[in-house]
């Protein structure tokens, strides 16, 4: 057919100027055609596929962000729980905030803060107990080791009196004993006599155990008799 128009634009007769300006019309309306096609091609909305992967993109963000509201909302309960529990085990451990409790009226509940406190004075008290009782044992501890230290001389004394039989034949008199005990009781009845009033029963009654405490002490009597021995230990040997 173009071989046709070109030989039809090329007649007998010379150039056929209107055939080509006809042709040349054709060409340009077919040319702006296709142009008008590419564009209106490429402003076409999205397609279905387009939609659905942004839908599903969206949803996976909703999704995300909803676990992440559930787990922080999981975690804070969680931590709310231990608390809680906390508190409720100080209640039943401590023994004031059980007292506090059982006289509670209703449903009143002890406050946090009156359970921390009374913790706190309970801790307190138990630092106090355990330092009288560590006390208590150190003194326990000396005691023993003193009584250790008796049994010892005293098994010492046995041994030696059974290697030497012979130094317990040599008996204390009776006349000697009752000289030593008159003359312990002469030193403490003069110290009783100075330091004791009977003008009442009261007066009586204060200064002898005024008189007791100063001078009857395991210490003072020890070293007392120490004393009356000393005193006695030439003129009855």
């Amino acid at each position: 057919e173009e071989s046709w128009k070109t030989e039809g634009a090329f007649s007998d007769s010379g150039f056929d100027h209107g055939f080509f300006t006809e042709t040349a019309l054709t060409s340009s309306l077919v040319s702006r055609a296709n142009s008008i096609g590419s564009t209106s091609a490429s402003s076409v909305p999205n397609t279905d596929d387009e939609d659905s992967d942004y839908r599903h993109e969206a949803s996976y963000k909703d999704s995300y962000k909803d676990r992440r509201r559930q787990a922080h909302t999981q975690a804070e309960q969680k931590r709310r729980d231990a608390i809680k529990k906390g508190y409720d085990d100080l209640q039943s451990i401590v023994p004031t905030c059980q007292q506090q409790s059982e006289f509670a009226v209703g449903a009143q509940k002890i406050s946090k803060a009156t359970i921390l406190q009374k913790t706190i004075d309970y801790i307190q008290f138990l630092h106090k107990e355990k330092k009288k009782q560590e006390e208590e044992v150190s003194t326990l501890r000396k005691e023993v080791m003193a009584l250790k230290i008796m049994k010892t001389n005293y098994e010492q004394i046995v041994e030696a009196h059974q290697n030497n039989p012979q130094q317990g034949e040599e008996q204390v008199s009776d006349q000697v004993k009752f000289r030593i005990f008159q003359s312990i009781m002469d030193s403490l009845f003069q110290t009783f006599s100075s330091s004791v009033s009977v003008n009442s029963f009261q007066e009586l009654s204060a200064c002898v155990f005024g008189w007791i405490e100063e001078h009857c002490k395991p210490q003072t009597l020890r070293d007392f008799v120490v004393g009356v021995l000393r005193q006695l230990n030439s003129p009855l040997y």
